[in-house]
């Protein structure tokens, strides 16, 4: 009769056990360096902000689903469009899992898009996640006759813009060039509460950029009582709650299809909080692990829906990697077509 290794027997068991010891080990080490530590959560915005509202309700509640429960304190950070927070965060605080950045979705792309002022790579980030991501709608007062995209295709729609530069001017021109539409931008509306003032007033028509969940708070009844005629929705995600209403992505096809992916990935960041590159990596998956706990704490959300912060779209910190990524992998004519949209052919 042959012989049985003993060793061989116990061999996979004893190797489960290792594995099971290590992350055990490498679990308390992240408690053992955070215990009695203090979290800097700095936030790309001023103070009194809806970002520094959701910064400093995140840190009330992070600190106690981080391994060893940290102090989390929250530091802003306003300057160059959020930049100035993300340059910090890439190069200017120690790599040891005590620094959090809570970034403007569009920073990460700024690289991408020539943006000089961004000094870092934006795949080289420890991405966490994100409380929420974002739902944009192209809509035109009732008023306007017109009703559908097609329609629009045959009559010039005056929409309201802060300047040339900002998205709801650069989503004017993307819808023009992918979808054939004769959006007209009229600038000097600094916001969406401005624009919604002037679709009221009758001095423009419509707004290419009118964030869903902004609306939902500023003007709730206006889709219910269909005082907006929306056209198309965008962003990373299919919405049931718009039933036919086209969805952007899928009316395209081919490298405009891509365009429009590129165009929209700042949505599906949504309000992505970040660690530098270099912490070590059981810290980093530890804070993502917190983040997403924290994220399904029904404290935080409870608080969350009484701040009114709409912390109700959650994703992960790999999922807005797999984002970042996909689109710094995209086509050079993808990008540069990108790149001139963003900037209006200057």
């Amino acid at each position: 009769m042959p012989r049985v290794s003993t060793i061989a027997v116990f061999a996979p068991t004893f190797a489960g056990f290792l594995v099971a010891a290590t992350f055990s080990a490498r679990a308390d080490d992240v408690a053992e360096f955070y215990k009695g530590k203090v979290i800097t959560l700095t936030v790309s915005a001023g103070a009194g902000g809806g970002y520094d509202t959701l910064a400093r309700t995140l840190a009330r509640f992070l600190g106690k689903h981080v391994p060893g429960e940290p102090i989390v304190i929250v530091r802003n950070m306003a300057g160059s469009g959020g930049l100035a927070a993300a340059n910090y965060i890439y190069s200017g605080v120690e790599k040891d899992g005590r620094q959090i950045g809570l970034l403007q979705n569009n920073a990460a792309f700024e690289p991408l898009l020539g943006n000089r002022e961004a000094r870092f790579d934006a795949t080289k980030f420890a991405w966490l996640g994100t409380p929420s991501i974002e739902t944009g709608l192209l809509a035109v007062w009732h008023a306007v006759p017109v009703q559908s995209l097609d329609v629009a295709k045959s009559r010039e729609i005056t929409v309201a813009a802060a300047g040339a530069n900002s998205p709801p001017a650069f989503y004017a021109r993307l819808f023009n060039t992918v979808f054939g539409l004769r959006l007209k931008v009229a600038n000097g509306f600094p916001g969406q509460t401005e624009a919604f003032y002037a679709m009221e007033k009758g001095e423009i028509e419509g707004y290419a950029g009118v964030l869903y969940s902004a609306l939902q708070v500023a003007k709730p009844d206006w889709l219910p009582q269909k005082k907006i005629t929306p056209l198309l929705y965008y962003g990373p995600d299919k919405r049931p709650e718009f039933g036919n209403l086209p969805h952007a992505v899928d009316m395209a096809a081919g490298e405009d299809r891509l365009l429009l992916e590129a165009a929209f990935a700042p949505l599906a960041l949504g309000r992505p909080l970040v660690m530098p590159p270099g912490v070590p990596p059981e810290r980093v998956a530890a804070t993502r692990k917190a983040m997403a706990e924290t994220f399904a704490d029904p404290e935080f959300l409870a608080e969350s829906k009484r701040l009114v912060l709409g912390a109700d779209t959650p994703r992960r910190g790999e999922d807005i990697e797999a984002t970042i990524n996909r689109v710094y992998a995209m086509p050079q004519g993808v990008q540069e077509r990108w790149r001139t949209l963003q900037t209006g052919g200057r």
